[in-house]
């Protein structure tokens, strides 16, 4: 079969023939139909990210058809669409992940092949009314702000939400929820398009973060907020505790901006608001995830689609955040 290989830290992404991988029991096989990018993969090729193994498939995101399977409990799987979970060995508390929890794309093979070895338990339904492209954008940006917003967040209807630095996956995946709940929902971006766009999928109102006040242009917007969901922490993230309501929640993942600058802590403690910090989801809340999506019928917005060979290409992209939504390689 072939592959996207990441073979060395000074050698750009290879599209070249590997071997195809065996599955033990309690695995399945899945031809891509589809996969989706993450800033995760964009990291791992410039070498920011901890664990780099060498040679590595990357890609955590997929969608595809069952071809085989390991053991005789799970052949029903076979032929079936489905869409992969790619956190593994989370562990017995769903509050936090385990030592153990990794993500599929580093350490194991990932989904930017033409076919990928994957636990069979972590196999879902691909929602019917999504096409391969769209079902392989959902898996880990989906679930990521489905926890931070609703597990960690406390989301529900009514509630005022703002996400920070709208455009990629999480952020787009991030609106597409609040409004699903019900929610009112703010957004930033430092792109004036961006923030029209986030505006055609429902938001209310959007400020670019680059001018000076946008906090205060913020506040006069939304007059506060219930949820903040902010993956880029840096300087700017001293301004989200003035804007919350009392009772707020700031949740937090990612770090694109630097870290949390000092804070005024007696403006949290007086107001009762909290900052939480979350990553990935438990198996538990992936399956949430994929009721929410089928109940809405949420589909999640795709900002371009590439043939898989391209995908060193398109994972250099990401370097420049231009994108509105996922960027997908079709196989």
């Amino acid at each position: 079969m072939k592959a996207i290989v990441l073979e060395a830290a000074d050698k750009p992404l290879a599209w070249k023939e590997v071997a195809k991988p065996t599955i033990g029991p309690g695995e399945a096989l899945v031809k891509i139909k589809a996969a989706a990018l993450n800033r995760r993969d964009y990291w791992i090729t410039i070498g920011k990210y901890a664990g780099i193994k060498y040679p590595t498939i990357l890609g955590s995101d997929g969608a595809g058809i069952v071809a085989e399977v390991g053991s005789e409990a799970d052949k029903h799987w076979i032929g079936q669409e489905v869409i992969i979970d790619p956190g593994y060995g989370w562990g017995d508390n769903p509050n936090f992940q385990s030592d153990d929890f990794k993500i599929l794309g580093l350490p194991d093979d990932g989904t930017f092949a033409e076919y990928v070895k994957v636990q069979a338990q972590h196999l879902h339904h691909k929602p019917a009314h999504l096409t391969w492209e769209q079902a392989a954008a959902l898996p880990l940006g989906g679930l990521t702000t489905y926890r931070a917003l609703f597990t960690k967040g406390k989301a529900t209807k009514g509630d005022k939400v703002l996400i920070t630095g709208v455009g990629g996956g999480t952020g787009t995946f991030a609106l597409q929820w609040a409004l699903a709940a019900g929610c009112e929902a703010f957004v930033t971006s430092g792109s004036d398009d961006k923030i029209e766009a986030a505006k055609q999928l429902g938001a209310t109102a959007g400020v670019n973060y680059k001018t000076a006040d946008w906090a205060e242009q913020l506040q006069k917007l939304a007059g506060g907020f219930d949820v903040i969901i902010d993956s880029a922490l840096g300087d700017g993230f001293a301004k989200l505790p003035d804007i919350c309501n009392p009772g707020g929640r700031i949740v937090i993942f990612g770090g694109t901006a630097g870290n949390i600058p000092p804070l005024n802590g007696r403006k949290i403690f007086w107001r009762q608001l909290q900052i939480l910090g979350t990553m990935m989801g438990n198996p538990d809340e992936f399956t949430a995830m994929v009721d929410f999506v089928n109940k809405h019928q949420i589909v999640p917005v795709v900002s371009e689609v590439l043939p898989l060979a391209r995908g060193g290409e398109a994972v250099s992209s990401m370097e420049h955040s231009s994108q509105f939504g996922k960027i997908v390689l079709q196989a």
